[in-house]
Formats: C-alpha cells, structure tokens, sequence
C-alpha cells in the first residue's frame, strides 16, 4: 500500500505558495489517489472529446479601442454594424467609463448617446471577484446598416479599452479548435464559419447562413507576444474543402502557458446585413515532459489476499515529475478470438522507475469473460492541471500473469474495492476527528455562503484566487482533514473541485452519511464564455485573478472526459437565471455579461453549460443570478434551497 501514498505538489502553485496566501495544508494529511476503474459503459463519457464539443457560438464582437491625441484630448472611431434595428454596447476599461460617445448614421444622422440611449448605465464585466467596470447602452430603435462610433475623452482618460458589441441572435460565428494536441512547439488550427437560424429557428451552415468577407486571427502567448494572421477557405488551413464557409489559421505555441487566441469576422448575414463577430479561445500548452518508452505495458499481481495487479506503463520521465491524469481502457478476447472490452483504469499517477503503475482488480476481466490477448486502448497521460495529453497509445499490448480469481461473471458484483482501489491505512490519513458540512466558495471569491443557514458546517475560504480544479481540490481535502468525514455545498468552480477530489483521492467525502454528497449551485461544469473574453481582456491590461482554462470551453470538455458516471452520480446540482420580465425587453443578470452569454444565463454560467451529465439535477429557477451586485438576488442566498440542501446534505 505505501507505494500509492503520495503527497503531490502543485507544478503552477507551489506550497510555499499556498501558505503565503494563508492557505494551509494540515499536518499529516497527505494526498492518496484512488485506483480508479469503471465498466466499459464509460468507454464512451470518458474518450478524449472532439475538438467541436468546444466549439464557441458567438453572436458578439469585441473590439480594442486604442485612444489617440488630440487637440484638447483624445479620440478613436470605427464603424460598426447594426442589425435587426437594434443596438447594444458596453464600453470596457480598467479605471472607469471617462468617455463621451456619439454615433453617426448611415443617412448621416449624428447622436450622443448620453443623450439619446434609451438606456445608459454602469456595470461591470467578470467573473467572481475579476471584474471590469463597464458602461452600458442600448437604442432599440435604430436604423441597420454601418454606423461610425466616436469616443472623446480628455487627457488624463484611459487611453485603452474594448467596445463589446451584441448581434443578431440569428446569426452567429461558430468557432473551435482543429484538434487536442496542446504540447509547446506544436502547431494548433482554429476555424470560423457563419451559422444562422431560420424563420423556424432552424440551424442554417454554408452559403445558406452567410458570406464571411474577412477573417483573421489575434494570439497572446503568455509573454505577452502577439501574433496576427489570416484566415483562409482555401482547402489548405484545416478549413475543410475550399470555398465552404469554413475558414482557417494556424499558429505555433512556442511557450508552456495559456494562450488567448480571437478570431475575428466581417461579412453579411443571409438577408445581406452587415455583421461583426469574434469569438475568444482560451488554450492551455504545456510542455512534453513526460513520453512512452515501450509499445507494451505488463501487470504483476500484488503480494496480497486482494485480487490486485498494477499496470506498468512504460515511461521516460525527469526524476522530479510530478503526478499525471491518466486513462486506458483494457480490451481482451473471448474463445472465439472476437473484441471483448473488460473496463478502463485510470488515476493520478506519479512515475517511477521508469514506469507508472495503475491499480487494477482481477475480477474486471473475470466479469468479462475475456482472455488473452490483452491490450490497453486508447491510453492517455495528462497533465492534471489542463487535461491536455502529453503522452497516447491507441494500442498498447498488455502482458498479465496468471489470474488467481476464479468466480463466474453474474456471481461478481462491483463494490468500492473494483472502482477505486483499497481505501488507505489510517497511518496514511491524518486522524480527523467528527463530521462537517463544508461550504466552498468558486473562482476568484470568497466566503459566499450564509452559514448561519447550514448545521455543522465550516466555510473553507480561500479567498480571490485562481486554482486548477486539480489544486483547488486538494485545498479542500486539506482543510477537511480536521474532520473525519464531510460533504459538500459548493458555489461556481467549488462544484467541479469537489467533483474532482471525490473522484481521484482519498477524502472524508469517501467516509461521509447522508443523501447527498455533493451539492453545488451555479457550476459550470462545461465551462463558460467568460473565461476565453476575460482572457483577452486581462492579456491587454490585466483583470483579477488570472486566467483559467478549467473554466473555458475547452479545457471544462477535456476535464469532464476524465470524470466517471459513477463520481458524477454522487452530484446534485441547480442552475439559475434571470427573472423574465416583459418579452419585448433585454432580461439580464448582468447587463454587460448579457452581450455574449445564451440565454437562459445566470450573468456567469449558461443554464446548457452547467449540466452535468449523470448527476442529480435538482431543477432550475428563475429570479436568482450568480452572485451579489446582479439584477436579482445571488443564487446563494436563497433560504429556501439552503434549507433543502443543509438537511439532505451528507457529512
């Protein structure tokens, strides 16, 4: 057993780090991964995710403005579209709105919007505690076509911001990465194509939804540095055939980091209008420091009365490496030779040796009826941090011994031992002492929860930071050890981060009582928008705690695909949103995240992208947005659900 105890340090944030920002491992309580297997029922949830499920449907634009001297001041115009008769924009910078705004019509009419908005208002732009304020304003009667806007400030304004334009609902750019390999040094495709919806709403692609007349793309490397190319549909830029719609470029990730990458278009709409879109990727590139050293993995049995074998995986690693995300699915073959698939095995793991082990139970293959040849299948090392692969086989041959089980298949019934692995010795665990309800908080927060409202509780607090799920988790297992066994009600990111320390190790979430586990409110477990534009905001002045591609599309799917359906079922989760309160008017939870959020939204998470799939969903609700300083009251604060949630909650 004491082989598979270890205790992980975070490779982006380090301990010494965590105890500065007053966040404290306690002493003792080390971090034990699970053994983690599954059914091949799973095979299919768990599959690395096609680059589309991460595809961005956007219906706005954001655009740099970089103000320039003037006689008594300074100014910047563009021209910008406007669609269906209506306009709405927030203005975006770090030190306040000191702005004047006019526009200009294409029948040359000039208008303050000061003074002729039929709404003007302050907001603010973010997520949790990383907001950018924002001004506001709305002209629901104006005429379409190509409008000129002029921004006056006076010598001591911000001299730097983004206009963040709304378009039609009916036309969108729908854009996503070429692929999954994100390692430095390699190349990484985007595309963009229009998309449009009909007088039935249904989904319009091709020349049907519109013509994009140009098309660029905008990346910024973690550095700072920023490079500008075309896109193309020339066949010839992983855009598919040429002259489809579909546009492409490519760029290469020369450093380790999160990259922010915009694509840009200009074109018109099926009905000929004028349309401005752009979509923002946030991608995570991390360097290779892990690779295969065989094309074949051998399983020896454990000196044990448990029917356990480790799978040796092959591996060149530093002597310092670090723990790993890792998944294969184990396939063999039945009398007549035909596929059999016997169950997937997966974990954190740290290398050793020159190999990795991955815990496995014997009955797996004897519930399968399979028998050699053996093989592991689409095998995956990642990087815990950003769920990308460093290192795959799409077939490794597996070498076993001589299995010792010798029950029939329909006698086997799955039990914790199968799934995740013998449970630590209490010498391994700090001896935690009673049972607790804990109260998490989500990305760059704080405490959130009213306790008062919830028994036997504890708020973990780690107050406006930026974590990987990864790191976040076991910042919780760490401030649970107090207790003996403990569930959990989480906020936003806390719902994911508690999802994945009850997945990959040893907690007192795992020696809780009580109907549910894990309750979370407002999670987006399939990421949100706001990660990828908040990125490009702070790649330009800087915004809050940072970016984190956990939360982004893209790095939310690549996660999700390692977590299995039966942690997943250990989840209850709620979503929130907006009260509607007239339907000729503009309904938000915030007016700015408005612009680029798909309704139904809670100013922060989209009510689609905060599904989890095999989890309890406990239903949705309206009047209750993300968190405090919205149109209606912080989903949080709600009495009624906190009831519900403090007296089914295990501990």
């Amino acid at each position: 057993m004491q082989k598979y105890l270890t205790h992980f340090t975070g490779r982006t944030l380090g301990l010494s780090i965590a105890l500065a920002l007053g966040v404290t491992f306690t002493a003792g309580a080390q971090i034990v991964p699970k053994q983690l297997s599954g059914p091949p029922s799973d095979f299919q949830s768990m599959r690395s995710p096609d680059p589309v499920e991460s595809a961005i449907h956007s219906h706005s634009a954001m655009v740099p403005v970089s103000m320039i001297e003037k006689k008594g001041g300074t100014g910047w115009s563009s021209t910008i579209p406007v669609e269906d008769n209506a306009l709405r924009f927030a203005l975006l910078t770090p030190g306040g709105m000191p702005w004047d705004v006019s526009l200009s019509g294409p029948s040359g009419q000039k208008l303050r919007a000061a003074d002729t908005a039929k709404s003007a208002r302050a907001s603010s732009f973010g997520m949790g505690e990383a907001q950018v304020p924002a001004q506001m304003y709305s002209f629901p009667s104006l005429a379409s076509g190509n409008w000129k806007i002029e921004l006056e400030g006076s010598a001591k304004a911000a001299s730097q911001g983004y206009l963040l334009i709304e378009g039609s609902a009916s036309t969108g750019l729908t854009s996503y990465p070429t692929h999954s390999r994100q390692l430095v040094g390699q190349t990484m495709g985007l595309t963009a194509q229009l998309t449009a919806l009909d007088a039935s709403e249904k989904a319009i692609t091709g020349a049907g939804a519109g013509r994009i007349e140009r098309a660029e793309m905008e990346v910024t490397a973690p550095s700072g540095k920023i490079q500008r190319m075309a896109m193309f549909d020339d066949g010839r830029h992983d855009d598919g055939a040429a002259g489809d719609g579909i546009f492409g470029a490519a760029f290469t990730a020369s450093e380790a980091g999160s990259h922010v990458a915009q694509v840009v278009i200009e074109g018109v709409d099926r009905n000929g209008n004028r349309v401005l879109r752009t979509a923002e990727h946030l991608l995570a590139f991390v360097n290779p420091t892990l690779s295969l050293a065989g094309s074949r993995a051998t399983a020896t049995a454990a000196k044990s009365a448990t029917p356990r074998l480790t799978i040796n995986i092959p591996v060149t690693a530093p002597k310092n490496a670090s723990h790993y995300r890792s998944y294969a699915e184990v396939w063999g073959r039945d009398a007549r030779g035909n596929e059999v698939p016997v169950a997937w095995v997966g974990g954190m793991v740290t290398p050793e040796a020159g190999k990795f082990g991955l815990g496995f139970d014997e009955r797996w293959i004897a519930k399968s009826g399979a028998q050699a040849p053996f093989e592991l299948r689409n095998l995956r090392i990642e990087d815990p941090d950003t769920s990308v692969t460093i290192a795959s086989s799409a077939r490794m041959g597996l070498s076993l011994p001589a299995l010792r089980v010798r029950a029939k298949a329909a006698d086997i019934e799955i039990d914790e031992m199968m799934t995740m692995g013998p449970r630590p010795v209490e010498a391994a665990q700090a001896k935690g002492v009673g049972k607790r309800l804990l109260l998490v908080h989500g990305y760059c927060s704080g405490g959130v929860w009213p306790a008062a409202q919830f028994g036997t509780s504890s708020t973990f607090l780690d107050k406006n930071q930026n974590r990987s799920h990864d790191y976040f988790a076991r910042l919780i297992k760490s401030f649970g050890s107090t207790w003996n066994s403990f569930g959990v009600v989480a906020h936003s990111q806390g719902g994911a981060a508690s999802l994945h320390l009850y997945t990959y190790y040893w907690s007192g979430l795992d020696n809780a009582t009580g109907n549910r586990l894990i309750q979370s409110v407002g999670t987006p477990y399939k990421g949100t928008n706001l990660a990828g534009i908040l990125a490009k905001l702070g790649s330009w002045f800087g915004v809050g705690c940072g970016n984190n591609t956990d939360l982004g599309y893209n790095g939310a799917n690549a996660w999700l695909a390692g977590i299995p359906n039966s942690a997943r079922a250990k989840v209850n989760y709620y979503t929130t949103s907006f009260k509607l309160t007239n339907w000729y008017t503009n309904d938000y939870c915030n007016a700015a995240t408005d612009l680029v959020l798909s309704d139904p939204e809670d100013g922060t998470t989209e009510k689609a992208n905060g599904q989890l799939p095999g989890a309890v969903n406990r239903g949705h609700v309206e009047g209750q947005c993300h968190t405090a300083g919205m149109r209606d009251p912080a989903q949080y604060l709600n009495a009624s659900r906190n009831a519900t949630m403090n007296s089914n909650a295990a501990r």
